[in-house]
């Protein structure tokens, strides 16, 4: 994780929480926040070079989110997700996502739908320049906005859910192979089968995306990635 240089930190609190929390959702995704590793906010803030206190309102933010958890008196430690909570994760998506699609697909207006392309394309551009963030970011933006377009809130939140706390760790070998691209080219792939009007190729192709998804997981969990050092873990 590279050092927050100071000098160029927004001064308000609220700013340097965001630039701290979106830091560490980096080092959680290339692997060098370890899941099951319990870090302390003190630790953390050493390697930042600021106060502990932004370190631990952005640990409250991501614990939120369902990316760490509270450990009284030490710090936090990262969530770690097995291989039974993906799998029924992505059950609950495929029941949920799946017949949604085809139902958008047939009620949605076209301008709304067109609408996105820029998003997917988006995702597509962040695999090839090797923007974690940007591409978790911008397939969130895809996925839930595409959801928004059912008029169903609570749906929309609980997918949301889904999503957090099945975040992608470890990417980092994935991405150096280029193996981010064919999933995020499917955003593509699924935008063009709903404007066609195909909602039964469009319910096929986000089967495909959510099980393409899935095995991204599994590879990622699979894959040796140590990291370069060890941030702020408690001792």
């Amino acid at each position: 994780m590279g050092h927050l240089k100071q000098s160029k930190l927004i001064t308000t609190t609220e700013r340097l929480r965001d630039q701290v929390a979106h830091e560490l959702r980096a080092a959680l995704i290339s692997g060098e926040l370890r899941p099951g590793q319990v870090y302390s906010a003190p630790g953390l803030a050493e390697e930042f070079g600021i106060s502990a206190t932004p370190v631990r309102e952005a640990m409250l933010d991501l614990a939120r989110e369902g990316l760490v958890e509270p450990v009284r008196n030490k710090g936090f430690r990262v969530t770690e997700v097995n291989e039974r909570d993906l799998d029924q994760y992505t059950e609950i998506r495929a029941l949920i996502e799946v017949p949604m699609i085809g139902r958008i697909t047939r009620s949605a207006e076209r301008a709304d739908l067109e609408a996105l392309r820029p998003v997917a394309e988006e995702i597509v551009r962040a695999a090839r320049d090797h923007d974690l963030i940007g591409y978790l970011e911008a397939d969130r933006r895809f996925h839930l906005s595409l959801l928004a377009l059912s008029g169903n809130e609570r749906l929309v939140e609980t997918v949301g859910d889904l999503r957090k706390r099945s975040r992608l760790y470890g990417l980092t070998a994935l991405d150096q192979r280029d193996e981010l691209i064919p999933s995020a080219e499917e955003h593509i792939e699924l935008l063009d089968l709903m404007l066609a009007g195909d909602a039964r190729g469009a319910e096929k192709c986000m089967t495909r995306h959510l099980g393409h998804v899935r095995s991204l997981w599994a590879r990622s969990e699979a894959a040796e990635a140590k990291p370069k050092r060890r941030l702020g873990a408690s001792r």
